[in-house]
């Protein structure tokens, strides 16, 4: 009886410690819960790897996006200056950011920084070489030697020499050695065929894109186009888009002259609107148009281009906030302190 007992009570408890086993856990507290690294055993014969980055050292998750989000940088906006007395045909200098007021679309901004023009240029002139210039092909090849001699400042600037005629040519990429551009000029071939003008100054432009400074491009022809692919605006958009500042040697009025003996002879309509679209490029850019008609007023001429790369202000302008929608904005920059003087500037800039 005292052994049935005893088998009775050992298989008691035996029941009670199954059950116990089986039935449901009960969970720990959330302060109490496992975590990964906690529930982590390492294998025997596994290489474990890198040790795990502390959590406090990892970067942020990105922030949730309920849509799409633009990031605009803001970028410098160049703006070369010259500024003129109306009255002497001198450049104005001493200027600073006080007296300059600066309106985008209309709208009054503030000036961030004013350059002065000790910074390099980066130049490319085009050189007419296409059949409609031949009366003046002694004349511009004059004007684009006297040029480089005058102009380039070989310890600071670059220059680069492009032929225009059906198709443009780099004749000479940049360098700071005049004798190299000039013997480049000299290394021209004879003067034929159409003229692609608008598709020149599109590759010289691009072409300067690639270099920092201020980007001049100098055209020396009767500004005439008979064969480009790009459109008169299109090629003034891309221009405007490359921060390039254009001055225009323009040969028309010599030919006149030779022809005719008077500065404005019988020009036909196509060089007439060849004229005023060389103006409008000029205006649009910052630059300006000169006609010489003998070697004195050619010297005035590049004197006077000398002068206002060697004396312009550059402004620099931050956007605020801008959506890049590759729009036009208009600039216009006036002196407070004198209505009087001329102010030569960029008439806008694009936003990419």
């Amino acid at each position: 009886m005292a052994r049935l007992l005893t088998i009775l009570v050992l298989f008691g408890l035996l029941t009670l410690a199954v059950s116990g086993q089986s039935g449901r856990v009960k969970k720990k507290p959330d302060s109490e819960k496992e975590s990964a690294e906690d529930r982590y055993v390492p294998t025997q014969n596994l290489d474990p790897g890198p040790t795990p980055t502390p959590k406090e050292l990892l970067p942020p998750p990105p922030p949730p996006s309920d849509g799409e989000v633009i990031n605009i940088e803001s970028n410098l906006v160049p703006i070369p200056v010259s500024v003129v007395d109306r009255t002497t045909g001198t450049a104005v200098g001493g200027l600073r950011i006080p007296d300059f007021e600066l309106k985008v679309d209309g709208k009054t901004v503030v000036i961030d920084d004013l350059y002065k023009s000790e910074s390099p240029v980066r130049l490319a002139l085009l050189f007419d070489n296409s059949s409609s210039v031949t009366v003046a092909r002694e004349f511009e090849q004059t004007a684009a030697i006297r040029f480089f001699r005058r102009v380039i400042r070989p310890e600071v600037d670059l220059a680069s020499l492009f032929s225009v005629a059906g198709v443009a040519l780099l004749e000479q990429s940049m360098t700071k050695e005049v004798s190299r551009l000039i013997s480049a000029i000299r290394n021209l071939g004879e003067p034929k065929g159409a003229t692609s003008l608008h598709d020149a100054i599109v590759t010289a432009s691009n072409y300067l894109q690639d270099f920092d400074g201020r980007r001049v491009i100098v055209i020396v022809s009767d500004g005439q186009d008979t064969l480009s692919d790009y459109t008169f605006d299109e090629m003034v958009r891309i221009v405007q888009q490359n921060n390039c500042q254009v001055y225009i040697v323009h040969t028309n009025e010599f030919e006149n002259y030779k022809r005719t003996g008077r500065r404005t002879g019988s020009a036909n309509l196509r060089a007439l609107a060849a004229e005023r679209r060389m103006q409008d490029l000029a205006a649009q850019t910052g630059g300006e148009v000169y006609s010489p008609i003998d070697e004195k007023e050619l010297d005035r001429a590049f004197a006077q281009i000398s002068v206002e790369l060697t004396t312009q202000y550059i402004l620099g302008y931050y956007p605020e906030a801008e959506t890049r929608d590759d729009r036009f904005r208009e600039i216009e920059l006036t002196v407070r302190s004198d209505k009087d003087l001329i102010v030569r500037t960029r008439k806008g800039y694009y936003v990419r």
